[in-house]
């Protein structure tokens, strides 16, 4: 039979003079009252393996497990990303160390085509376990991801990111039905600010060409470790950061490193306007 073992980030602290203390995986300091059980036993199986001495410290083992701070390793179990794919394309200085990290997590990672996307996006070969992982290192050209949008809708998840001058933008990760698409955060976007139809002539191509800067080395692992975190919010949902990946934006400044978040909803449908739509004017 397995033993327990402390969870990662949890441990057992004694204070000199005093009871000892759990200190937990988000840092707070919980007393530890042990019974009648041994502390060194105790530490001695959470920490080593070693079997549990007697029943007391099983008792008091198996409340660290209810509570979350210990857990039964699965000699089996791969990374938290094993059994998923991750299909990257884009700029290869953003998805080669995204593909690393992915990888070293346990996914399958794979490099995509946008007509490979497109088929996808269309329902062929939809699959639950697969991500799509998009990066440019240039502002989006009007129309590249309008197909990749639809892959919510047959199961397969989104993710994404660009940059736009000085600003490199991470996505929200879609994987349903209702989830946050690059066409809901334009929208977004442009409601949040006054200057919205420079914005929209900025993303429409009316620019002088693009100048950088682009992402050096530290910023691309940035990028990429920012995005392994919403793929793996994805693999095991659970509470993690203060906004969840699925309705999260994030923005990283490229001059300093620097990363703001910033929420955001899906826009629902509407109407069309009288005169605009099918309906009578």
């Amino acid at each position: 039979m397995t033993s327990s073992r402390l969870a990662p980030g949890a441990g057992i602290v004694t204070v000199p003079g005093g009871r000892p203390a759990v200190r937990t995986a988000e840092g707070e300091f919980l007393h530890l009252d042990t019974g009648t059980a041994d502390l060194a036993a105790l530490t001695r199986h959470l920490v080593g393996g070693e079997a549990a001495s007697d029943a007391e410290v099983a008792r008091v083992a198996a409340a660290f497990e209810r509570e979350g701070h210990a857990v039964r390793p699965d000699p089996e179990e791969g990374g938290a990303l094993t059994g998923r794919t991750v299909l990257v394309l884009g700029d290869a200085r953003l998805t080669g160390p995204l593909a690393r990290y992915a990888a070293a997590e346990g996914a399958r990672t794979r490099h995509a085509t946008p007509e490979h996307v497109g088929r996808l996006a269309d329902g062929e070969g939809a699959d639950a376990s697969t991500v799509v992982v998009w990066c440019l290192d240039e502002p989006v050209p009007p129309g590249l991801w309008d197909a990749a949008d639809r892959l919510p809708a047959h199961g397969t998840a989104w993710l994404r990111c660009h940059r736009e001058g000085a600003h490199l933008w991470t996505e929200p990760l879609a994987a349903a039905p209702g989830d946050v698409t690059s066409a809901h955060v334009r929208l977004r976007r442009l409601a949040a600010t006054s200057a919205h139809r420079q914005l929209a002539a900025y993303w429409a191509g009316h620019r002088t060409p693009d100048n950088g800067p682009h992402p050096g080395e530290a910023a691309c692992a940035l990028v990429a470790a920012l995005l392994t975190a919403d793929l793996l919010a994805w693999a095991a949902p659970g509470p993690g950061s203060r906004l969840p990946a699925r309705r999260r934006l994030r923005r990283v400044d490229l001059r300093d490193l620097t990363v703001t978040e910033h929420p955001v909803l899906p826009v629902p449908p509407v109407a069309p306007l009288p005169g605009r739509g099918s309906g009578p004017a």
